[in-house]
């Protein structure tokens, strides 16, 4: 694990390595063909996984690296009308997803189910306007429609929550004027339940920006009753609040039209023949992209527990292990949703634990583990969630305390992971993710290295990445490292290998 830990620094931290370009990222696979590795494959593919050693030796990159592959190759061979490669919901791409990821488990001795459920979702229509009588600001530069965004054409006053400018209390807009559009900072509570308490102070649109300052798609979990603007840019923000603190409120047009668009989506459902069946630990990745091949958000974490699954596909556990594919994740957790609501009570009750698997290979990385955490304005977690979700906690601990490379908690309780479905039905988790998207601080560089800005995509850079971003196309398998991919899901192995045998005290 040693040698692991110092070619990652080598590759991801000092770039110095052939097969690394200058961010970190391999420039070609980088997959070792040694005898050692291929003798350990061999005896990896022909017996039981006793202890949480044996099989995090089973996990290496080649073999990740050839899912991943799979994956791309997926992509690349069910193309959109425009030719770009991808596996978002409703695509062919998404399907075949599916069928490789089943066929494997099933091949591997596991039942498998393949969940169907329907689907609503709205798609933007023509070019989303928004300006003040000062400013027009450009779609896709300066500022996104927030998924899950109501329709709607508003001309209006806008100005912020005249408590806390998270609007994570409904107490903050206790002097909002009805009809104004609301402009919400990211807080702890996250974007859903600040537009959800806007709107109920009768706000008629929402307006979302963050500290950074960065214009990207905000993720809504549940549909907004009111239009939503956000992203936006620091551009969009500062000249807003200049207007607004002159005295003056900013009169702000917003017209955002949307289509909607339905279908039938699937989770993969794979269920080891060992364990107690009346006390379960899931292990859960989303499957789906958005907007192109998606092998970083989240092949990555996909082929993270595939991997972890087929090698412990002959190993006797205490507790049922269960590995779940989610699909619809990226456009509102519309798989783990509906997993987690159609369970009846007794079958949810036998699921012990929850392990979230999102975003596994980042090639700027951080490692962060996924903390439960009670956040302002969100629908109360069952008492249960947070106290017991800290035994996965403990676990990842624990196996990063091996590798003598940092290992962080991080609230990922308002972000909108397939966690969170998980604990609104009071199962508890944990999670692990080694983050997208821009912008890596300061603090975060003296714990793991790497440059500020990117974490992914181009690097150093500051444009936001890959992942998530419409019209880029550039999350492909060039934007993972398998060095970071082998360490996380050897974590992965080692947290579900713990959990599969702890004792749960009901």
């Amino acid at each position: 694990m040693l040698n692991i830990r110092l070619r990652i620094a080598a590759c991801a931290i000092v770039y110095v390595l052939a097969g690394c370009n200058a961010s970190g990222a391999p420039t070609v696979p980088i997959v070792s063909n040694t005898s050692a590795h291929v003798d350990a494959a061999a005896r990896c593919g022909h017996r039981v996984e006793r202890t949480p050693k044996e099989l995090e030796d089973c996990i290496q990159r080649a073999s990740l690296w050839r899912h991943l592959s799979q994956f791309q190759l997926i992509a690349d061979e069910n193309p959109d009308p425009q030719g770009h490669g991808n596996r978002d919901i409703g695509t062919s791409g998404y399907r075949v997803s599916v069928a490789y990821v089943a066929r494997l488990m099933r091949d591997a001795g596991y039942g498998v189910e393949i969940q169907r459920y329907h689907y609503h979702l709205g798609k933007v229509l023509g070019v989303p306007h928004l300006s003040t009588q000062q400013n027009a600001y450009a779609y896709e530069r300066d500022w996104f429609v927030a998924r899950q965004s109501a329709p709607g054409t508003v001309t209006a006053a806008a100005e912020p929550p005249s408590g806390s400018p998270d609007g994570c209390s409904r107490n903050d807009f206790a002097g909002f004027h009805r009809g104004d559009i609301a402009l919400l900072r990211r807080g702890e509570c996250g974007f859903d339940a600040a537009v959800s308490n806007a709107a109920a102070a009768g706000a008629s649109a929402a307006i979302l920006y963050t500290a950074e300052g960065w214009a990207y798609e905000a993720r809504l979990t549940e549909p907004a009753p009111i239009p939503v603007a956000g992203v936006v840019s620091s551009t969009v923000r500062d000249q807003i609040f200049a207007q607004y603190r002159s005295g003056a409120k900013p009169i702000v047009r917003l017209d955002i039209r949307i289509a909607k668009r339905s279908g039938i989506d699937y989770n993969v459902i794979a269920d080891s023949p060992y364990g107690d069946p009346n006390h379960v630990v899931a292990i859960d990745a989303h499957l789906d992209s958005i907007y192109g091949a998606g092998m970083l958000d989240n092949a990555s974490g996909s082929t993270s527990i595939l991997e972890v699954a087929l090698n412990m596909a002959k190993t006797p556990t205490r507790n049922r292990l269960r590995y779940i594919w989610f699909g619809g994740e990226e456009v509102g957790l519309l798989g783990s949703h509906y997993y987690t609501t159609h369970l009846k009570q007794e079958q949810l009750h036998k699921i012990a634990f929850d392990i979230d698997v999102d975003v596994t290979a980042t090639p700027n990385f951080d490692i962060l583990v996924a903390a439960v955490k009670y956040t302002p304005g969100r629908r109360h977690f069952p008492p249960n969630v947070i106290p017991e979700s800290k035994i996965g906690n403990r676990y990842f601990a624990e196996f990063f305390k091996t590798t003598n490379i940092p290992a962080r908690l991080a609230w990922f309780g308002a972000e909108g992971t397939d966690s969170l479905s998980f604990s609104l039905v009071g199962v508890p988790n944990s999670g692990i993710l080694t983050l997208q998207n821009c912008c890596k601080r300061p603090w975060e560089r003296g714990i793991w290295g790497g440059y500020l800005g990117n974490y992914e995509g181009k690097i150093p850079s500051f444009n936001g990445g890959c992942v998530d971003y419409p019209d880029r196309w550039c999350d492909n398998l060039y934007n993972n490292d398998p060095l970071v991919l082998e360490l996380v899901s050897r974590s992965v192995a080692y947290v579900a290998f713990e959990l599969a045998n702890h004792h749960f005290a009901w």
